[in-house]
């Protein structure tokens, strides 16, 4: 034994030992009690199965006897018809019931709001019975001028609401009223940078929800509307109570003629199986189109293997090899000429908080700007303002003399219609904190996207330009990588190429490098030096006070909502005038 310094017993050495790892080979840990648990289930499943096979009571002669009677498959056809008209007519419905309760319109809402609440208080067996019935209350249904006696068309109710026609409004009702709360979830789960990201690069509306948000909606959406369509397609059961023959009816009928009552159940019960697996197999493919990008990889599918066998034999041998040169490298970075930046007395509250107050300041064409300050001192808050992400309480923005969300008429200021102001907006690219790249596009993707949909470039011509962009931010090899698959740093380089591509006047940056680790600010403020060289007229929120002395022409530090100090970065950083400027900088430098 030996003695450590301290007069303590020291532990002996620990043997050396060597070995050629080259030659070692991995034993996974083994799990006993896994191999147990399985072991018991298939013991169950065993059991269940040789019970219900073995059991002659069943009466799986019978079964096989009427699984594919005449009138069961026209039960089953009607049952499948009712499913597919309910789910139709409810989900549209649902949609516009959802569509209407997220509106800025409180009647929209307020209607909205009192449909779901009645048809999803209203049991679905109770609501059949009233449709079937409702020509006891309305004799006619009739259509003209309301309070006018004028009617240009008029039917007995009682003609018009047959029993397939009460079924399919009751299970119409019922569903929209259930879809219009998942389908509102799920827009509501689509994060609000997305909307702000879609909007900043003047992607229409209509293009904004069917391109953007409706694909990440429906991550959240298609789990719950095939658990719903799953429950319709059980649901049409009810409707035996107007003797409308459906499948589970049918086979009321049979048994209570041949009392032949568990074999007829067991045919409903396994075409019910034989919809719901179809159904569950649509479900799994559908989650997993509308899985890109939400996952580094993939779900397997079931088809894998059978599609792996067509590319085998679909793609030659050396396709696998072309394409692979290296692209050139991009020739240094022209810009269009940037655009003058006017604010003037931009006042801007929430509620009760003023965040901007009377701020005035000039940014020349292909200026570089820094704004810095302390958090909540409005630096956002105008930056979001230039490109009317924002809506101000008084005041003024232009680009090279034209308003951004606004038309002048003598002393007013009009709020322009939301197409126009997608159309000015093109003009002010925009690089946010947190990246809000489309996580279902791949890299190329989010930077086509706009040029196409906003400026009408065509798609061959939009690739290569992105293709050139990802190249001059050194992302040329992940041009088919999703947002998921990159690093931060990675993630706001295809970002800053995105706002890139609509060829903007001016560029806002808002703390673009603040969500990063350390060693990944490098990269992205490697990029906006570049940008700082080329013309573009830039606006950059930062903390970054050592980048900002390198590359910005004027410094602004606000505080309060205020511009405090604005000057070369020589001499708002170096030698401030104002004592909250060294103050500022005196804990952060």
């Amino acid at each position: 034994m030996t003695l450590a310094v301290d007069g303590s017993a020291a532990a002996a050495p620990v043997p050396q030992v060597r070995f050629d790892a080259a030659g070692l080979r991995i034993v996974p840990a083994r799990h006993p009690w896994r191999i147990v648990g399985g072991a018991f289930a298939l013991l169950v499943v065993f059991a269940v199965v040789n019970s219900v096979l073995g059991n002659p009571r069943w009466g799986w002669d019978v079964f096989a006897e009427w699984f594919f009677a005449e009138p069961v498959l026209v039960g089953l056809g009607r049952t499948l018809l009712l499913t597919v008209l309910g789910a139709l007519f409810g989900f549209s419905i649902g949609a516009l019931l959802a569509l209407a309760r997220l509106s800025g319109s409180a009647p929209l809402a307020a209607v909205s709001w009192t449909f779901v609440w009645i048809f999803r208080s209203i049991p679905l067996i109770v609501l059949l019975l009233i449709l079937n019935n409702l020509g006891y209350l309305y004799e006619t249904v009739s259509l003209g001028v309301p309070f006018t006696g004028w009617t240009f068309f008029s039917y007995p109710t009682t003609h018009l609401i047959s029993p397939f026609m009460a079924a399919v409004l009751g299970l119409t009702l019922n569903q929209a009223a259930f879809s219009a709360e998942f389908i509102r979830g799920g827009l509501l789960a689509v994060d609000q940078g997305q909307h702000e990201a879609a909007a900043a690069l003047g992607l229409p509306r209509r293009r904004q929800f069917s391109r953007i948000v409706l694909p990440q909606a429906m991550r959240a959406i298609i789990p719950t509307a095939f658990n719903d369509l799953i429950g319709l397609a059980k649901g049409t059961s009810n409707v035996y109570i107007l003797a409308l023959p459906e499948l589970f009816y049918t086979v009321q009928v049979i048994y209570r003629r041949n009392l032949e009552v568990i074999p007829l159940l067991m045919v409903a019960t396994v075409w019910y199986l034989v919809i719901l697996t179809v159904l569950s197999v649509a479900q799994s493919q559908i989650e997993r189109y509308y899985a890109r990008g939400a996952l580094r990889q993939r779900p397997p599918s079931i088809f894998d293997p059978l599609l792996r066998l067509l590319a085998r034999k679909t793609v030659p041998a050396e396709a696998g090899t072309a394409g692979l040169a290296e692209p050139a490298a991009p020739a240094p970075l022209a810009w269009r000429r940037g655009g003058e930046i006017a604010i003037r007395s931009v006042s801007k509250s929430f509620g009760e908080l003023k965040v901007l107050d009377d701020v005035s300041l000039t940014l020349p064409s292909g200026s570089v700007t820094a704004v810095i300050g302390p958090s909540g001192s409005g630096k956002s808050t105008l930056l979001r303002s230039i490109n009317h992400l924002e809506r101000l309480d008084r005041g003024a923005i232009t680009l090279d003399g034209q308003l951004i969300g606004y038309r002048q008429e003598g002393e007013l200021l009009y709020e322009l219609n939301e197409r126009e102001v997608l159309r000015r907006r093109v003009d002010v690219g925009m690089v946010f904190q947190n990246f809000n790249l489309f996580p279902h596009l791949t890299a190329l993707e989010n930077i086509v996207e706009a040029p196409i949909n906003a400026r009408g470039i065509a798609r061959p011509e939009a690739e290569a330009a992105a293709r050139d962009l990802l190249a001059r931010v050194g992302l040329s090899d992940k041009v088919n990588a999703y947002p998921r698959q990159l690093s931060g740093g990675q993630q706001q380089r295809v970002a800053i190429a995105r706002a890139l591509a609509l060829k903007p006047k001016a560029l806002l940056f808002d703390e673009p490098t603040s969500a990063l680790d350390p060693e990944l600010v490098g990269e992205v403020l490697a990029v906006i030096k570049e940008l700082a060289h080329s013309g573009a007229t830039l606006v950059i929120v930062t903390h970054e006070i050592g980048f900002a002395r390198e590359v910005a022409d004027t410094v602004v530090f606000m505080d309060a909502g205020r511009i405090v100090e604005a000057g070369p970065p020589e001499k708002v950083l170096g030698a401030p005038e104002h004592p909250r400027t060294a103050e500022f900088l005196a804990k952060v430098l």
